[in-house]
């Protein structure tokens, strides 16, 4: 499960730094693909919302039941809720310039910088102390456990799976040509 999380941590950071690109070149002055920008924004509500943090929250509970240290980063739960408002205000954003309303560019800069730099906050959180502790507390038969609870929420990765999937076509085809 740690492998998981930690591919699909690999694929977000890949997704904010094209984030972070389409951001500079706004404070560029320079035309950005909104239509590409947005497409990053919603999968990870689809994706990293709804399947990635739910998983990253069914190992955490399982691992504060038995392990007083986990059980003192107790701030996951309350991160999550705060990307998913982020990402909320960042997509409502992007839905207003894609429906031709004006905003000011500071704006998007702003949420878009925001919404980048507490992404990159959580995944190191994650990846310098949860993951750590879990890691090297939780045996063969706990992840077992883990996996078994895990089911509910596992879903194939829209867009980095390989499949045939038509979800985030323009996106697969922007990530293939950067390559």
């Amino acid at each position: 499960m740690l492998s998981r999380l930690m591919r699909d941590h690999k694929h977000i950071a890949i997704l904010l730094r094209i984030l972070t690109k389409k951001r500079t070149m706004l404070e560029n002055g320079d035309s950005v693909n909104f239509n590409l920008v947005r497409d990053i924004v919603e999968y990870m509500q689809s994706y990293a919302e709804h399947s990635h943090h739910p998983l990253e929250d069914v190992i955490y509970e399982y691992g504060a039941e038995r392990l007083p240290e986990v059980a003192r980063l107790g701030r996951l739960s309350a991160e999550h809720q705060q990307l998913i408002t982020s990402s909320g205000a960042l997509m409502a954003t992007l839905n207003l310039i894609l429906s031709d309303v004006v905003v000011a560019r500071d704006k998007l800069i702003s949420d878009l910088s925001h919404y980048i730099a507490e992404q990159e906050e959580h995944m190191l959180f994650e990846e310098r102390e949860l993951f750590p502790l879990l890691a090297k507390h939780l045996n063969e038969s706990d992840w077992q456990e883990i996996h078994q609870r895990c089911q509910i929420s596992l879903k194939d990765d829209p867009l980095f799976a390989d499949n045939d999937s038509q979800l985030f076509g323009e996106l697969k085809s922007y990530l293939a040509q950067s390559d």
